[in-house]
């Protein structure tokens, strides 16, 4: 059986089918928009929400081949950086702002209610960002699988933001890591074991032991630094296998995107840990420059994990059939990919 890949980009999405290993592309949408990110309906991969950064979530029923605004007229959020459905409750849907706001909908994106409280701690309030082209964000909506009350946001230089009674009340996870968080995982087999990617900023300021990548075995209290033996300090994506919780994917660069643009370039690895993060392996992905093809997105199909595709800033997709030991590339051009999702076709 295929699987679909919903590719997210800066001019769209665009859908394709995997089947065998012919890639073939069967919708494209929203081209007005950079999707920043797309869900899957856990209950039915036919039905997918893209966050755009402008105009709200739009729905497709058709597996990404039409695409509609539910809340058309209604209120609910505008700049989307953040999708994820609560593993518990699977017809609730977290959408994180920018600028920094929290909104839910039970209905399908109907209706949404935001999350004042998130306001009402002071430190949310403080959070600045250090480019004009971008404001403060709610760059990750982590939700506990086993108490749909716990809910993690990776704030953009802003650490992390947790609440344990479903979002009344919220605190700030602020020790021992790097303020610019950008992706949180929470191990299905003891939630209190978190790791997360971050921009590595206060890692070439000294102000942090840690590089990019952090662990915490205690909910957020406390961290330690993961990938020590890798020289990068950036990172964005942040996957675990569905197949394999001790399985884990990264990509790191050197220096944030807008150093990029130097001769030398991102310095990227894309890497692979095999033992939840104690060690990491480097793969090759063939034909990528390490100066350009930072993997922004990378996608498992669920029904068989073994079977994922990594997306890069450059437009370029790659897929495997193996838990990335090989990589192809797929011969079909796109925008910078911003973020992944797979599905059974």
């Amino acid at each position: 059986m295929g699987t679909i890949v919903h590719a997210g980009t800066d001019k769209g999405i665009v859908t394709l089918l995997a089947d065998e290993g012919a890639v073939s592309e069967v919708g494209r949408g929203l081209q007005d928009w950079e999707v920043a990110t797309i869900a899957v309906d856990p209950q039915e991969p036919n039905r997918v929400f893209a966050g755009t950064r402008g105009d709200g979530v739009w729905l497709s029923e058709d597996a990404g081949r039409s695409w509609r605004k539910p809340n058309y007229g209604k209120p609910g959020p505008g700049k989307v950086r953040s999708l994820t459905f609560d593993p518990s409750t699977p017809n609730r849907l977290y959408a994180g702002g920018e600028p920094i706001d929290l909104f839910v909908t039970e209905d399908q994106g109907r209706s949404w209610d935001r999350l004042d409280t998130l306001w009402d701690n002071p430190h949310v309030a403080t959070v600045g960002y250090p480019s004009p082209r971008v404001e403060p964000h709610v760059r990750h909506v982590a939700v506990d699988p086993s108490d749909p009350n716990t809910i993690y946001l990776a704030l953009q230089v802003g650490y992390i933001v947790k609440s344990t009674d479903g979002g009344r009340t919220w605190s700030l996870l602020d020790h021992d890591l790097d303020c610019d968080v950008h992706t949180i995982r929470i191990d299905p087999r003891d939630s209190r074991k978190l790791m997360i990617a971050t921009g590595g900023g206060d890692s070439r300021k000294g102000k942090v032991a840690g590089r990019s990548i952090y662990a915490s075995a205690d909910g957020g209290a406390t961290w330690s630094g993961l990938a020590m033996d890798q020289w990068q300090e950036y990172s964005v994506p942040l996957a675990q296998s569905p197949g394999d919780p001790d399985l884990y994917y990264c990509a790191l660069a050197n220096g944030n995107p807008g150093r990029w643009d130097r001769p030398e370039g991102a310095n990227s690895a894309f890497i692979r840990s095999r033992d939840g993060g104690q060690s990491w392996e480097k793969m090759d992905l063939p034909g990528a420059e390490a100066t350009r093809d930072y993997v922004e997105g990378i996608a498992f199909d669920p029904a068989h994990p073994e079977r994922m595709f990594a997306g890069t800033k450059d437009g370029v997709l790659f897929q495997s059939a193996d838990e990335g030991t090989t990589w192809e590339r797929v011969d079909l051009p796109f925008k910078e990919i911003t973020t992944l999702e797979a599905c059974p076709a």
